[in-house]
């Protein structure tokens, strides 16, 4: 049998992505490591309705049962062992043969991978997959970049297995050769933001609203009919009611130790915001966040020294109960923001020329950050390519500007009440930064060119200048010799 696609590594992902692919009628081969899961990859397809996927032996054997030019995805854990799996499999391949890493890779590793791989004739996709082990059963979002000619090999079968929405699959060529892994980065980094800000809200409604699991999960079913609809929003009121198995006692939720993992993608992403000179306090305040939760021993011997407000301010039930939706709202969008932001300015800076509006057409389905805003956010790039940012879209302007007087009033509860809301004040504090003409910058820079000569710009003049701000001051001789090494 030649089969028209092979999937290397087979833990969960891997093997529900081989069996969406046979589910839709292409025959499959897979690999991996160890051959107990190749059986169960192949049993389970047999189980699944006798699905046209096969077995290999090693990656010799892996290699052969493909056809010509052959199409492999890999979907190992990110760096070495993708160096180590490229490695084993190129030695069968031949020119004109396309590798697909889906896994989430930091981009510079798919730069790296594509070059070597191209001075052998062999073509190389770095692809992001979102969706999670249902997604990648049933459909995932795809965000594939590479060379167009190799896009092209893979579209057929991307395209068919990818989560389907009103306008198409949620796959399309992403752009040029590390571009899939950086969107699906950033897609990670809003993600990060997203839930964080669940989070805080979920903090409000328990510790100031003193709302029950069951009144909770009822909010957020609610709210996932309005404009927050969106899978981690569905997720979350599926999650607050769900009764304990292994006590019989409350909720699942109330036992679950409040330290939150991370496997990297967030702190890449805020490594390119600062890289990129974008600002992205929301998702910035979610990393932090979690490294705070980590350290859950300093966190209950503080609890012990460190004291918080001890008057409780009188709230609105249900005035709040409105305000936090505004507020989670309006904070979305901010993030949204953010991750698009870093985006355009790695897209710019590589000259990748990534399309905005369809990486939101690309996240509408099958991924974790799925969401009712993403066709507003499809719709806003669309009408306007060129926008610096997507808060500056006159529609999603005026959604922000409606909500900011409940935006405001969370925040202030929440500091009343001496609860930490680092992403929703984050979002506001953007908003308020990036709409304001005028900034206490001013007051940086003059301070920069007190202490090391830095120079400044003026409000009424063009040109560079130093101020001999005491006595002790000197001339700086020639200005542009400070500006060298300004980013």
């Amino acid at each position: 049998m030649s089969c028209d696609v092979g999937l290397y590594g087979l833990a969960v992902m891997g093997q529900n992505f081989a069996l969406n692919m046979a589910s839709h009628g292409f025959s499959v081969c897979v690999g991996n490591r160890s051959p107990a899961k190749v059986d169960l990859t192949v049993n389970r397809a047999k189980a699944e309705g006798n699905l046209p996927l096969i077995g290999s032996t090693d990656a010799g054997d892996f290699v052969k049962k493909l056809s010509k030019p052959r199409k492999i995805i890999i979907l190992v854990m990110a760096g070495k062992p993708v160096d180590d799996t490229i490695a084993t499999l190129s030695e069968h391949l031949e020119e004109g043969d396309v590798i697909v890493d889906g896994g989430n890779e930091w981009f510079k590793n798919t730069l790296r991978r594509g070059e070597t791989l191209a001075a052998k004739g062999i073509h190389f996709i770095g692809m992001g997959i979102s969706g999670g082990e249902e997604g990648a059963r049933n459909g995932p979002s795809l965000m594939p970049g590479g060379p167009k000619v190799a896009y092209d090999m893979i579209a057929p079968i991307i395209k068919k297995c990818a989560a389907q929405v009103n306008d198409g699959p949620c796959t399309g060529y992403v752009g040029p050769i590390g571009s899939g892994n950086y969107v699906k980065m950033i897609h990670n980094g809003i993600e990060y933001g997203d839930m964080q800000l669940i989070g805080e809200v979920y903090d409000i409604m328990r510790h100031v609203l003193k709302l029950s699991n069951d009144e909770m999960a009822d909010i957020f079913t609610e709210w996932n009919k309005t404009e927050l609809d969106c899978y981690l929003i569905e997720i979350t009121s599926k999650i607050l009611p769900k009764k304990d198995d292994l006590t019989g006692k409350g909720h699942v939720l109330d036992y679950v130790l409040d330290k939150t993992g991370m496997k990297g993608t967030g702190r890449w992403t805020i490594q390119e915001a600062a890289e990129r000179s974008v600002a992205a306090p929301t998702m910035a305040a979610s990393l932090d966040a979690r490294y705070i939760s980590a350290r859950k021993d300093e966190r209950v011997r503080a609890s012990t020294i460190l004291k918080g407000p001890e008057v409780e301010v009188p709230v609105n039930k249900a005035q709040l109960v409105d305000d936090l939706k505004h507020a989670l709202y309006a904070s979305k969008v901010c993030s949204y923001a953010q991750g698009l932001g870093i985006i355009k300015g790695c897209s710019d800076d590589m000259d990748w020329d990534v399309n905005l509006s369809e990486c939101a057409r690309l996240w509408k389905g099958g991924c974790i950050i799925r969401a009712a805003l993403l066709q507003k956010i499809q719709d806003a790039l669309a009408r306007d390519s060129k926008l610096p940012n997507l808060i500056l879209d006159p529609v999603i302007a005026g959604e922000l500007n409606e909500r900011t007087s409940a935006w405001r009033r969370v925040i202030v509860t929440a500091i009343a009440y001496g609860i930490s809301t680092p992403a929703l004040s984050g979002s506001l504090n953007y908003f308020d930064s990036y709409r304001r003409a005028s900034l206490p910058a001013n007051m940086t820079q003059a301070q920069r060119d007190f202490f090391g000569g830095h120079t400044y710009e003026r409000t009424d003049r063009e040109g560079v200048f130093h101020t001999e701000w005491t006595d002790a001051h000197k001339s700086i001789g020639d200005i542009s010799e400070r500006m060298a090494g300004n980013v």
